[in-house]
């Protein structure tokens, strides 16, 4: 059955450090989180729009849900219940950090309906997680993933490629310890320079290079590559090219394409098109 998202952007609720690369307010186009009444209002016209039949969640993206204060995670996983009660969405999706999770925090979530937790991972790599500012460890992503599916959610991990101290070595090697991991998708985002963040100081300062479109597609075409031969469907391949991010003066420097996905798919497609026409020639060498 097909599956929808109903987005709802809280841009940076929650999140207790801000991280290196990230504006969500930019990215969202979203300055503020959404009150009760948006909320709903958001959810009914998705509602209108979407064709049956089928699977709805209403997504919490932008922000680390688990991180909010608990009496208002309560409240916006409230909101969500009539319409779970009379099946016109079947669950709920949150984003969040591996490092704000634990029982406590899972039991909560499943109480009220949620099926899916993303967590924004970027990398399996410790060295280039500490260049970023993430403060986790590789080994807290796996015990907080473990966790997630042992309690029964589905999971999802969110990766990055080009952060700083970042390679292909250690984007192929975050690719093999993810696929060890076993989550039900992932999502791939090449790193921009946004302006404003501290990223962008550090490229202003040459003490950060991005990575060039042509560098970041066989680099994530290779990942792509990897999870599809271990049967973990990619979900997504780039930031969604919203109006904010094409704005002049907003992304700075970085691999930004608004079509960075269907670029990745065609480099698979143009490698598997010159090894049909090698093995083709090969059998009138």
């Amino acid at each position: 059955m097909r599956h929808c998202n109903i987005p709802i952007f809280i841009p940076h609720l929650g999140c207790p450090y801000d991280c290196i690369y990230c504006d969500q307010k930019k990215i969202s186009a979203q300055t503020k989180a959404p009150d009760d009444q948006e909320i709903l209002h958001i959810i009914d016209q998705h509602l209108a729009t979407i064709v049956r039949p089928a699977e709805i969640e209403a997504a919490f993206f932008g922000g680390s849900f688990t991180a909010i204060r608990p009496d208002l995670q309560e409240n916006y996983l409230r909101l969500i219940q009539p319409y779970i009660q009379q099946d016109l969405i079947q669950g709920i999706r949150i984003s969040t950090r591996p490092d704000c999770i634990n029982n406590q925090v899972l039991d909560l979530l499943y109480r009220y309906g949620v099926k899916t937790i993303e967590l924004g991972v970027q990398s399996l790599d410790n060295e280039v997680l500490r260049q970023s500012g993430r403060i986790y460890q590789a080994e807290d992503v796996e015990k907080s993933s473990a966790l997630i599916k042992e309690s029964g959610f589905k999971l999802g991990i969110q990766l990055m490629v080009g952060l700083p101290g970042d390679n292909y070595d250690r984007d192929l090697e975050t690719v093999r310890r993810t696929v060890a991991i076993a989550p039900q998708m992932v999502r791939i985002y090449p790193t921009l320079v946004l302006a404003g963040t501290k990223l962008e100081h550090m490229w202003q300062e040459g003490k950060y290079q991005a990575l060039r479109l042509e560098e970041a597609v066989p680099v994530c075409r290779d990942m792509l590559l990897q999870f599809a031969r271990a049967e973990i469907p990619v979900i997504r391949l780039g930031l969604y090219p919203g109006e904010e991010l094409r704005k002049e003066g907003t992304v700075m420097a970085g691999p930004f394409h608004p079509s960075f996905g269907e670029l990745v798919e065609q480099a698979i497609f143009q490698e598997q098109a010159v090894l049909a026409v090698r093995l083709y020639q090969q059998r009138f060498d």
